[in-house]
């Protein structure tokens, strides 16, 4: 007997993950700044991620994928995780969720 794959309770996992990741120069972390395009999980509990940056020029253009890999990883079902960085769509202040709109005072 195989065991089910529990996706959304993975997935919920990553989303909580994230939500410790934070921007350097916006106090708001990447989830709620709209930065996650997409969580895949297949059935090898590996995760892909489709992200974006504020700016292709983004100081952490480097470093944030890799943490944002780093600490996907680190939840205990996940075996593997890739980060894919896109522009397209390029990112706005428009993807971010209403709470970071106000946490910046935007609303």
């Amino acid at each position: 007997m195989t065991e089910e794959i529990n996706t959304e309770a993975l997935g919920e996992a990553i989303v909580q993950k994230l939500k410790t990741i934070y921007d350097p120069e916006i106090p708001v972390d990447i989830y709620e700044l709209g930065l996650i395009y997409d969580v895949m999980v297949n059935t090898d509990y590996e995760v892909k991620i489709l992200m974006t940056l504020t700016s292709p020029n983004c100081p952490v253009a480097e470093s944030l994928p890799r943490e944002v890999e780093e600490k996907v990883k680190s939840i205990e079902q996940v075996k593997d995780a890739d980060v894919e960085i896109t522009f397209d769509p390029p990112w706005s202040k428009d993807l971010m969720s209403e709470e970071a709109k106000l946490e910046l005072g935007m609303l």
